[in-house]
């Protein structure tokens, strides 16, 4: 569990949580494999993300598997969920409706986009 109630994760800690949501955790080696490519990290600095980001409650060690097991603390559609919810409420003050539009105007959508948003405005009585 993450020990603030709201989790401002950093491009880093976005790039180590998702090469252990791919992989469905991993060890240290496999890690640093996976996130070198990107990266360019060598294994002791993915070590200090992974130790760090345990101290955080992100990231969760077996530490009874030799090697160790690193696996995310967190679901991806969490973390996901909770960075929309700060963004949202850094940038457009909570004002949902604002940011659709702000999206919408400065990007458009498909057609099957278009209904799908409408399905899903109808479903909400909106």
């Amino acid at each position: 569990m993450l020990k603030s109630k709201e989790a401002n994760l950093s491009s880093r800690e976005w790039a180590v949580l998702t090469a252990l949501w791919e992989g469905d955790g991993a060890n240290l080696g496999a890690l640093t494999l996976a996130l070198q490519g990107d990266t360019g990290w060598s294994r002791s600095t993915v070590l200090t993300y992974l130790t760090r980001m345990e101290a955080k409650g992100l990231v969760i060690i077996d530490k009874s598997s030799n090697p160790h097991k690193y696996r995310a603390a967190l679901d991806k559609q969490t973390c996901q969920a909770q960075a929309r919810d700060n963004f949202l409420r850094q940038v457009y003050q909570g004002a949902t409706g604002d940011l659709v539009t702000a999206f919408l105007r400065e990007k458009p959508i498909s057609a099957q986009e278009r209904d799908d948003l409408r399905r899903l405005l109808d479903e909400m009585e909106v």
